[in-house]
């Protein structure tokens, strides 16, 4: 309801003074505050707070009265009454200086806007003149205890136990009268008035009273600190005419502090704690409503600390309570006890070093105008304490001379204390002195705006005697820290809130975007959407009006119910949002009585009337041209003075749709939409008055619309006590039934109700038996301000405050000993206390269509866990053995939603390991559960079972689950799952019992497009010839590959090592039985798998290819490689145009392909070396001239001219090029680019027919998906590496990559190669041969592109052929150069870019004279590869 804001400011007396203000007392409209110390009475203004007068007493009259000690106003404010300490009474005349007479009045400077409107009007807030004059005193003889004010009269205890009472006017003579306390009867009740047991009051006075007006009688604390209750029977007060109520079993009362609306007595007691009464209405005796306590387990070290209760201070409004104890501190409640704010306890009780604050001690407090400010006296020694620092110190600023006497809290209340129509709305509106905060609104507008941090400003008074420089540390800290959990602040308009302050009411729109706020006089208007506001334009026609009855948004329309000063009458008005401000423009509509409440429902407006009358209105929007306006018109009046004893006790009225009988079966929604009945908060009992459908009834058919009568309500029903809040709303949804026609009621420290409707299921007849709706309690975290019906969210605002360390040291000033105090939002979910209470009363299929109808809500997994959680946490922990335990229960519910088994395991490892037992004797055995996991392929969840069986379950059982789980994720591809359950598994293994830690974040897929092979590498691409024995075909690994996850204790073949690697064995063979290369890439790059290892251990056993036409095709499934098509032009140019154009698209392809190769991990030895050691350039100087014969045979087929046509721009200068060249492998290139025309500025550039053209980009739409490209390239080498020559022919017939055949079939030569192996190729080429002239011609230039090979492989087949016969002649370089076409030749250096062989990939023939070529792969930096190669001979690299 309340909330503190910022910094107390403190308020500096001008005077200078030795004594201190030590009681404050505010007048009737606290406009005024009465402010007293030993000698002086001062009055104080409001805004601006400000000292008006003071009256010092002369040392002589002192003298003979003593120091003054309390202080009581008349209720028109015209006199004061001090109470001295030699019982005397001083009265004072407060006159006004003149007719305009001002103290403090702003001064404008020249030239500004702010001129007077109306002549005479006073439009600033000025502090008034005012002056003091002593009446002639009144002695009573005897101390006086307590002054209280009651109309006419004034009341005044003495010590020696009577009871005064005195006339304001003729105080003198005739107006006095004295009753003795022994003569009032008291009893426990009034039944046993007459004749029942009586106090004993001899020598017992009265120590503190204050009256009710609501309950017209006087609550009293007596000195023997009983509680007691005093009622006059009659109108005036007299000693036969009273008669008293005591409180049983209380001894130790010290204050008392009545609440008018709510009819409560707050009685302070020695004990700490404050015990609210109520008077029961039918036998008069006090009643125990409620007690006000710090709770040990919120405040363990201060709860019973806390001394006395020393004031007690309920809000203007009523609706908060404000209490200080002897030992200090301040602490706030609700009216029904929900606790808000004390400062005895966290930032309020401590530095930001730990040590403790002393909290502040308390003299007088009062509350200012509407609830916006507290005044607070702190005691003389807290004042002492703080000017003795400054004068030790000697560092008082020259202007704090004056005390800092006074204090002033800030504080932002919730707009439903005072302007209870608010509560159909979904929006949490507060609003300050001078600003509103909502929680609607777009929050990125909300950084821009300039009241973004609203409380730093120097008028809520600085830390430091001078208001914050902006820019100072002290600004930008705050602004940091108040950066979260957005309000939209609003500020008010200045010239309303001159002329206008107090705001009394504020209302916001059903859609969050409109806001209305009215003070003192008028009210005015805001939008979110225009961010302005609107003001009387005609300021006349603003102050002749007040709002009384509050104000309401209905569409577009502000309904205001307000007094008209000039006609003297009320009226209710509606003013459209879009016109100016403007009677002229308004629909006035007159009343017969005052309007105390007022509230919106659909197309009605109901009216609460101080005759304790209701009356409903419609509205009926008219599109006038040219200003829309509104009709109203009367419907319906109900009298209610029967049941309302007091008018100012009705709370809030609403109109709502609920109702309690059966109409309400899904049959008929549409009752839902009507105004079914009338809820009524009187003194916080909430009243229900429903339509009476008992008369004959007309069907709604017959009768016409126009004179269709409305139905008189039956008599109330009281629905509940201690009701603070009460929320419906007025729309429907046939989903969310439950929530939409519930009633939400706030209930103080009881927490919340909900009246809940009870729907049949599925149209069936209601049971007779089960009543139609149910209340049900519930307890929520937060003070709740508004409930969004569908989302079942409870909004609402939390204090928070921020320490602020730059004021500490030994002279803080008071506002120092607080922290900075901020509002923030905050929301709860209530759906599981719900669910959790309804089938405490099993009503379970209740629940289960609650449940369902709010599944799809984002929190409803949460929900759930939430409802285990907690019954668990109750349950398993009770001492006591439980009769009829919920938990079962709780869990056959949550089977009914799928997210059962995750439900369960989240809340079980949120829980200890305790509780396990209890919770899975409940819902089932944790390897059932694990097992329906895995049958519902959630493995995320499977694996947090598996966390939960190692702790329960011996290993072997953990290990057997694991296994399991292990499996099926390698077949799904989960890689993080799997690297979590190697990890796992080793732990099992190891012994360790606690949860393996979480997988290392280099572990994550990255998005490098190949099968993130270079992961934590360290791959060296050089080696020295000798290291390999001449003549051996090595296949062998000549380095160490790390295995991620399995690389740990490998040195160590521990036997769970073993069992991982078996598994990951059977899932590799699996993979490539079934032909799912791509799959298998991915599980060895993931998982760190020694895939080249294992090919080389399965060369000739499952790493063959059965079946090369359905290998193919599956490759070509697996990576979305299109089935090559052939171009038109081909099939019909003559065979020449053919033969070349296929050459140049081979050229291209591997052009193409070249670019992205990822290569790595490549160790292998070429076959052959040369003894004489040669350094890699040397060998790549002569590599081009060293080229076999086949392909030059090929090329040589053609006419001089094709090759000048196409080949032209290959230079034979080889040596000339920077080794750089071969590192700058760009992305994509192709020769359309133009990457080939910058290979030399010599070179002519590439000129290209249309046809060929075309038939380029027929090329290019034959390939697959670059990623599949570099995923093909990378299991090829692979591959190759593991010497499995039959999969590097199928993957090089994918790609079309002659070099590979060409290569492959060369190393058929080899003597290791097994003969099988060989016949397995040749028949495996021939079959795909065969299939492609049958079934995909795309794959004939190709295959006619290598026929040459396939020839030497038939040939080659019978005896193996010596590798000289290959070696061509050296002919004139450009044809050396040609060679390329042949797809043999590995290309020069510096054509890398374009034209690119596979690199590396692409073995020379038998004997190359020197080492091993291979350019950087792409993930290697070129600047560093290029300083290597300069540098060294050999070609390293290393990638991390």
């Amino acid at each position: 309801m309340y909330f503190l804001t910022g910094w107390p400011r403190g308020l500096l007396c001008p005077l200078r003074s030795e004594e201190e203000p030590f009681y404050v007392q505010p007048s009737s409209q606290r406009m005024y505050f009465a402010l007293l110390s030993e000698t002086q009475l001062s009055v104080w203004f409001s805004r601006p707070s400000v000292l008006i007068v003071s009256y010092i007493e002369s040392a002589k009259a002192a003298a003979q009265f003593g120091f003054y000690q309390k202080a009581e106003w008349k209720p028109d404010d015209s006199m004061i009454a001090v109470a001295t300490a030699k019982g005397y009474i001083l009265l004072f005349d407060v006159l006004g200086v003149g007719d305009d007479k001002n103290l403090y009045e702003p001064v404008y400077p020249k030239g500004s806007p702010r001129v007077k409107v109306t002549p005479g009007y006073k439009e600033e807030q000025c502090a008034p003149a005012l002056s003091l004059e002593m009446m002639k005193p009144v002695d009573l003889e005897a101390p006086i205890t307590s002054l209280q004010s009651v109309q006419e009269d004034l009341l005044v205890c003495t010590a020696n136990g009577y009871l005064h009472v005195l006339h304001w006017d003729g105080l003198g003579s005739n107006g006095r009268r004295a009753i003795c306390l022994t003569t009032i009867p008291f009893s426990l009740d009034l039944q046993s008035a007459r004749g029942g047991p009586s106090l004993d009051l001899e020598g017992v006075h009265i120590r503190c009273m204050e009256y009710c007006v609501s309950l017209d009688g006087f609550a009293v604390v007596l000195s023997d600190g009983r509680l007691g209750f005093i009622t006059p029977l009659s109108d005036t007060i007299s000693a036969d005419q009273l008669q008293g109520v005591w409180a049983a079993d209380v001894t130790d009362g010290t204050c008392v502090a009545i609440n008018n609306k709510y009819r409560l007595m707050a009685f302070g007691c020695a004990s700490g704690s404050v015990l609210v009464y109520m008077i029961d209405t039918t036998t008069g005796s006090m009643q125990l409503s409620h007690k006000l306590e710090l709770t040990p387990k919120h405040y363990p070290d201060i709860y019973n600390k806390t001394g006395p209760v020393k004031l007690i201070c309920w809000s203007p409004d009523f609706s908060v309570v404000m209490v200080t104890w002897e030992c200090g501190g301040l602490s706030l409640w609700s009216v029904f006890g929900a606790h808000l704010i004390c400062t005895l306890g966290e930032d309020f009780a401590y530095r930001s070093d730990g040590t403790k604050k002393e909290p502040l001690k308390i003299s007088s407090m009062s509350w200012g105008a509407e609830g916006y400010h507290l005044w607070v006296l702190p005691t003389k020694g807290e004042r002492r304490r703080q000017e003795e620092q400054e004068d030790v110190e000697m560092v008082a600023p020259p202007n704090s001379s004056p005390q800092a006497g006074i204090l002033q809290f800030h504080f932002i209340k919730s707009a439903l204390t005072v302007n209870p129509c608010t509560s159909n709305q979904e929006q949490v509106l507060l609003h300050g002195e001078d600003r509103l905060y909502l929680t609607c609104g777009d929050p990125t507008q909300m950084h821009g705006a300039s009241d973004t941090h609203p409380h730093i400003r120097p008028h809520d008074g600085s830390p430091l005697h001078q208001p914050p420089n902006p820019d100072s540390s002290l600004s930008q800290g705050l602004s940091t820290l108040l950066g979260h959990k957005h309000w939209h602040v609003v500020q008010i308009h200045s010239t309303y809130l001159e002329s206008n302050w107090p705001i009394r009411f504020a209302a916001i729109d059903t859609a969050g975007q409109c806001m209305a706020v009215a003070g003192r006089r008028g009210f005015a208007h805001y939008s979110l959407f225009t961010r302005k506001w609107k003001l009387f334009g005609n300021i006349t026609q603003e102050q002749n009006m007040t709002v009384t009855g509050g104000l309401a948004w209905w569409n577009d329309f502000v309904v205001v119910a307000c007094y008209n000063f000039i006609d003297q009458q009320e009226q209710l008005r509606l003013y459209h949002r879009s016109t100016n401000l403007d009677n002229a423009f308004a629909s006035v509509t007159k009343l017969h009585s005052d309007t105390l409440l007022l509230n919106v429902f659909r197309d009605m407006v109901i009216l609460f009337r101080a005759d304790c009358s209701i009356c409903l209105y419609s509205i009926e929007r008219r599109n006038d041209i040219p200003n829309p306006t509104a009709s109203v018109e009367l419907l319906q009046e109900v009298s209610m003075s029967r049941y309302i004893p007091h008018p100012g006790l009705v709370v809030s009225v609403t109109l709502t749709s609920v109702r309690t009988e059966t109409g309400i079966t899904l049959k008929a929604p549409q009752q839902a939409c009507m105004a079914e009945s009338i809820m009524l908060n009187l003194a916080g009992q909430l009243i229900m008055l429903q339509r009476d459908r008992s008369g004959p009834q007309v069907r709604e058919k017959e009768t016409p619309a126009v004179n269709k009568k409305l139905l008189p309500f039956c008599p109330p029903v009281v629905l509940a006590q201690c009701v603070e809040n009460v929320w419906t709303t007025c729309r429907t949804n046939k989903k969310k039934r439950h929530l939409l026609e519930a009633l939400w009621l706030s209930c103080g420290e009881a927490g919340m109700k909900v009246w809940l409707p009870l729907f049949p299921r599925d149209h069936r007849k209601p049971h007779s038996f089960l009543s139609r709706r149910i209340m049900l309690p519930f307890h929520i975290n937060i003070y709740p301000l508004a409930v969004l019906f569908e989302d079942a969210l409870v909004l609402g605002a939390t204090n928070e405050t921020v320490l602020y360390d730059g004021l500490q040291g030994s002279s803080e000033p008071l506002e120092a000993l607080f922290p900075y105090c901020t509002v923030e939002r905050t929301s709860q979910i209530y759906l599981h206390h719900i669910l959790r209470q309804l089938l405490v009363r099993n009503l379970g299929e209740q629940a289960l269509m609650l449940a369902q109808s709010c599944a799809s809500l984002p929190y409803f997994p949460h929900v759930m866990e939430l409802m285990v959680h907690v019954v668990l946490e109750e349950e398993a922990t009770s001492r006591e053995p439980i009769p009829d335990p919920l938990l079962p229960t709780v869990a056959k519910f949550i089977t009914e939603f799928p997210l059962f088994l995750q439900t369960i395991v989240h809340c079980a490892r949120k829980t200890e390991y305790a509780l396990w037992n209890y919770l899975f004797a409940a819902v089932g055995n944790p390897k059932d559960l694990f097992e329906e996991c895995l049958m519902a392929q959630d493995l995320d969840t499977a694996a947090s079972y598996l966390i939960i069986l190692q702790n329960m379950e011996v290993p072997a059982v953990s290990r057997q689950h694991a296994t399991l789980l292990f499996n099926t994720a390698l077949e799904q591809g989960k890689w993080d799952l799997c690297r979590h359950m190697i990890r796992f598994l080793k732990a099992i293994g190891s012994g360790e019992t606690e949860t393996p830690p979480p997988t290392p974040t280099t572990q994550e897929p990255s998005s490098t497009g190949g099968f993130e092979f270079f992961r934590n590498r360290s791959i060296s691409l050089s080696q020295s010839a000798d290291s390999v024995a001449t003549g051996k075909f090595n296949l062998q690994k000549t380095f160490s590959m790390p295995t991620g996850a399995s690389a740990k204790g490998r040195d160590v073949e521990c036997a769970e090592n073993m069992y991982i690697d078996m598994m990951l064995w059977r899932h590799a063979r699996h993979l490539l039985e079934q032909v799912r290369l791509r799959d298998l890439g991915c599980f060895s790059a993931q998982l760190g798998f020694e895939l080249i290892g294992w090919l080389c251990r399965e060369r000739n056993r499952v790493a063959r290819v059965e079946d090369f036409v359905s290998a193919l095709k599956k490759l070509h499934k697996d990576f979305l490689w299109p089935f090559p098509v052939i171009p038109v032009g081909s099939l019909s140019s003559p065979l020449k145009n053919g033969r070349c154009r296929t050459v140049l698209s081979t050229r291209l392809l591997k052009s193409q392909s070249a670019d992205s190769l990822l290569n790595s991990d490549m160790d292998t030895a070429p076959p052959r070396t040369s003894p004489s050691n040669h350094t890699w350039m040397d060998g790549l100087s002569q590599r081009p001239k060293d080229m076999d014969a086949a392909s030059s045979a090929h090329s040589n087929q053609h006419s001089p001219q094709t090759h000048d046509a196409f080949l032209s721009l290959l230079t034979n200068k080889v040596e000339e090029y920077s080794i750089g060249s071969a590192t700058d492998l760009t992305e994509t290139s192709s020769v359309v680019d133009g990457d080939w025309t910058m290979v030399d500025e010599n070179s002519s550039t590439l000129s290209l027919s249309q046809a060929e053209l075309e038939h380029i980009s027929m090329e290019l739409a034959n390939k697959g998906p670059h990623k599949s490209q570099v995923q093909l390239r990378y299991l090829l080498h692979v591959f190759m590496e593991a010497g499995c020559l039959e999969w590097c022919v199928v993957i090089g017939l994918i790609l079309r990559d002659a070099n590979v055949i060409k290569q492959v079939i060369s190393f058929l030569d080899s003597p290791e190669v097994p003969p099988e192996t060989v016949q397995s190729v040749r028949s495996g080429l021939l079959a795909v041969d065969a299939w492609a002239s049958a079934d995909c011609q795309g794959y004939k230039p190709f295959l006619n592109l290598i026929q040459p090979q396939l020839q030497q492989l038939m040939e080659s087949a019978s005896e193996q052929v010596q590798p000289e016969a290959f070696q061509p002649a050296i002919q004139s370089s450009k044809l050396a150069a040609s060679e390329g076409l042949g797809g043999s030749a590995v290309p020069r250096v510096e054509d890398s870019r374009g034209a690119a062989a596979p690199l590396g990939l692409a073995l020379p023939s038998l004997e190359p004279p020197g080492g091993f070529s291979r350019p950087a792969s792409e993930d290697c930096p070129p600047e560093q590869t290029e300083e290597q190669g300069e540098e060294e001979g050999a070609y390293d690299c290393t990638l991390s």
